[in-house]
């Protein structure tokens, strides 16, 4: 199989756990401490991706220079759009209680809202295409993270949908988009990427590295530490550790 279709096929598998998350949070009605819980878990498995997948092999390809810069450019633009996309009703995407407005309280958030969903996944797809470069295997530890993170995104992101009076027409339809577009983006960055020099490469893989740890702490962490309070941390970290576990058996 061509490289780029198992790339699109790593991210539409990572991406069917948004799905199986918005599934949850709109017909399960849980918890939102268990919610919160889970999105510290997922939290968590991403750090430990970013730290030791993302950040480190973009120093082993380019060095210090390109890969801190890179990152602070991806923190940055990440940055920038959630600021747009927070004016305009966006801010709370994945909160699952009654943060997010409704659409009579603020026109135009629900296309804040699908924006900022899709922006928050197409680093990580990027960086699951790019990890076939070479012929080399995918990372089963980067696909895992952002699966394990896709389920409490899009659960407690549907939860706030349902409760701010959204369709569920309109939420499922956006999920179902969102993860075909992680499958696209995960392909783009395969074949973009292809011919990258390993300094480009160096700082495209921090880039997104740098877009997916701000998302992480403006999206995430906001939604984990409200609801669950002091056990936040602890399951963050056990969701680092058990993914740093995974890589390094």
């Amino acid at each position: 199989m061509p490289e780029s279709l198992q790339a699109g096929g790593w991210g539409l598998l990572a991406g069917s756990a948004l799905l199986i998350g918005a599934a949850a949070g709109w017909y399960a009605r849980v918890p939102q401490r268990v919610i919160a819980s889970i999105m510290a878990f997922g939290a968590g498995t991403l750090l430990s991706a970013v730290s030791f997948e993302l950040i480190v092999k973009a120093y082993e390809h380019g060095g210090v220079l390109p890969t801190t810069l890179g990152a602070a450019a991806g923190a940055v633009a990440f940055t920038l759009a959630n600021v747009v996309l927070a004016r305009r009703g966006g801010q709370h995407r994945k909160r699952s209680g009654r943060r997010q407005p409704t659409e009579a309280q603020r026109p135009g958030s629900g296309n804040a809202i699908a924006v900022g969903a899709l922006l928050d996944g197409i680093p990580e797809s990027v960086v699951i295409g790019a990890s076939l470069l070479g012929g080399k295997t995918v990372s089963l530890v980067t696909v895992g993270a952002v699966f394990l993170s896709n389920v409490p995104e899009a659960l407690s992101s549907a939860a706030g949908m349902r409760h701010a009076g959204r369709s569920r027409r309109w939420v499922f339809t956006l999920w179902t988009l969102i993860a075909l577009a992680t499958g696209v983006s995960a392909v783009a960055g395969h074949i973009l990427l292809g011919d990258a020099s390993p300094a480009a490469l160096a700082a495209i893989t921090a880039l997104a590295a740098g877009g997916i740890l701000a998302m992480i702490i403006d999206t995430m962490v906001p939604e984990a530490f409200e609801n669950a309070h002091l056990l936040a941390g602890l399951i963050t970290v056990a969701g680092f550790l058990i993914a740093f576990a995974v890589a390094h058996p």
